[in-house]
């Protein structure tokens, strides 16, 4: 398991300025979101690269600024439209090799125009097979606007396309969905590789942690008892932090109780 800082929570400065103060503020894992096409061009690719490289930070995840366009791209009845859509997310695989990046996070198809499930499921194996190609992984998101934001889906999912169907487990969505994230760890564990962390209270859904009530550690051990090896990213909005140096202080928060449950697991 390792802790990571999402570019995101920086938005929105511009992409290689984000990742660069999270690299001298002193987080060595991140997941990068790309937010428009320019950024998957080489020469912009080999800049991050390159600032990864020279502050030894690793990178985890991929997240498209495609995904509000994946209603209509994957999951309307105009097949064509899915064929250039897959087409086009290869870009995305070629730059999560550059960067060593396993997972791509897709959100999918928005729940008020849902898709039926089993079209819904063939469209995403498509993908995820084609992401198998590149030996990477794309993982399904849950999220509260989504056909994805339930428990119950996920699992349909899960049956329906077997070792195709992997899981980034977003608790701030989560809760957003009136769903339980210890639920979700326990009856999904074995199929998450990807996990967006933040805090949260009665009263805010999304926090810095530490500053909410919710069992990090406790939910994280049950991901470990699954046998989760994956990056957990703490993923904030710009309204949810003040410094970047607050950043930092979650990031180690969250490293001292990943070292915690190392330790007790031996």
């Amino acid at each position: 398991m390792k802790a990571g800082v999402s570019t995101a929570c920086l938005y929105p400065e511009l992409l290689e300025n984000a990742l660069s103060q999270l690299a001298k503020t002193g987080i060595k894992n991140t997941e990068i979101f790309i937010n428009t096409h320019s950024e998957l061009q080489t020469e912009f690719t080999d800049l991050l690269k390159n600032i990864l490289n020279n502050n030894n930070v690793s990178c985890s995840a991929v997240h498209p600024f495609t995904c509000p366009s994946e209603p209509m791209m994957f999951f309307s009845s105009y097949e064509r439209r899915v064929d250039d859509i897959i087409d086009y997310y290869k870009y995305y695989f070629e730059t999560m090799n550059k960067f060593g990046a396993k997972i791509l996070v897709f959100h999918g198809n928005k729940r008020i125009h849902p898709a039926p499930e089993e079209l819904y499921f063939e469209r995403f194996g498509r993908l995820a097979m084609t992401a198998e190609e590149f030996g990477v992984i794309a993982a399904q998101e849950n999220v509260e606007r989504c056909q994805s934001n339930s428990l119950e889906f996920m699992k349909n999912m899960s049956l329906y396309l077997g070792k195709y169907a992997n899981f980034v487990l977003d608790v701030k969505q989560a809760v957003r969905s009136h769903e339980d994230p210890f639920e979700i760890a326990s009856q999904l564990g074995d199929k998450i590789v990807h996990v967006h962390m933040s805090d949260h209270n009665a009263e805010r859904d999304c926090m810095l942690l530490s500053k909410g009530n919710f069992d990090i550690e406790g939910f994280l051990k049950i991901l470990s008892k699954k046998g989760f090896d994956g990056s957990v990213i703490l993923e904030l909005y710009r309204q949810n932090f003040n410094d970047i140096s607050q950043l930092y202080e979650s990031y180690r928060y969250l490293c001292d109780i990943i070292n915690n449950i190392e330790k007790e697991a031996g």
